[in-house]
């Protein structure tokens, strides 16, 4: 198993980041929590580690990354109501911090969502909320460090449990908790089966789930160098893609 202590936790305050910290801290690692308010992280999050840093100012991302481990993104633009919010924070900051780490390759755990195929949702109205969510994991897919991706359902919606499922392809609907799926977040980082792989992720009532590794046992693998999942309907083509998004994804193929 790879030896991780140090898990630099972007959007460590939010509502998901909260659990992902303390969920880390329970399991004998070492959160750090990346945020622009030091003052107001330390009042959310008493006790652990704060780094300063904007995911939308690349120049204050050098320190944040510097002597980590691995980093779990849980980040995201909720309340950000600017029809750009998703490509400067949801893609913009993951493209971000992968540039910070310049050669290194830590562990990356990255929490995107389900339904992230379906451009027809009407979460990808406006916004395209779920295209550049999208994005932002072939970016991680292409920055060639070991990776897990979680596409988790409906957060805080639905009939609550603790009885965890996993599925790809993008086909079902269902919700988590967030303390529960911060439970498979941290799982995933500490279970070297789950690197490589892209998965949704959903619970329920029925027995609460306490073997990660039998759950995630039997996720197949995305395609070494294919931009998307394995088993993802491929309707979002790269060569279609804007300009700067191709280039994004060359630079880091390059690197």
């Amino acid at each position: 198993m790879t030896t991780i202590d140090r898990v630099l936790v972007v959007g460590a305050t939010g509502r998901t980041g909260r659990h992902v910290v303390a969920e880390a801290a329970a399991r004998g690692l070492t959160p750090v929590a990346l945020a622009r308010d030091a003052g107001r992280a330390r009042e959310v999050l008493p006790g652990t580690e704060i780094v300063t840093g904007d995911l939308t100012d690349p120049g204050s991302l050098a320190d944040a990354v510097r002597d980590i481990d691995a980093v779990v993104f849980v980040h995201g633009s909720d309340g950000d109501s600017r029809p750009d919010s998703f490509e400067r924070i949801d893609y913009g900051g993951v493209l971000d911090v992968l540039r910070a780490l310049g050669e290194r390759r830590p562990r990356i755990v990255l929490m995107t969502t389900f339904f992230i195929t379906h451009r027809d949702h009407f979460f990808n109205e406006g916004g395209h909320a779920l295209d550049w969510k999208r994005r932002s994991e072939r970016l991680v897919r292409a920055f060639g460090a070991p990776y897990t991706i979680v596409r988790p359902g409906w957060l805080d919606s639905g009939p609550g449990g603790e009885h965890v499922s996993v599925g790809q392809g993008d086909t079902v609907e269902g919700s988590i908790g967030r303390a529960v799926l911060a439970r498979v977040l941290v799982a995933a980082l500490l279970d070297d089966e789950t690197t490589g792989k892209t998965f949704e992720v959903f619970a329920g009532p029925g027995t609460p789930t306490t073997d990660f590794g039998a759950l995630f046992d039997g996720l197949r693998p995305d395609e070494p160098g294919a931009p998307d999942a394995v088993e993802d309907t491929a309707n979002l083509p790269e060569s279609g893609e804007p300009e700067r998004v191709r280039a994004d994804l060359a630079a880091l193929r390059t690197r």
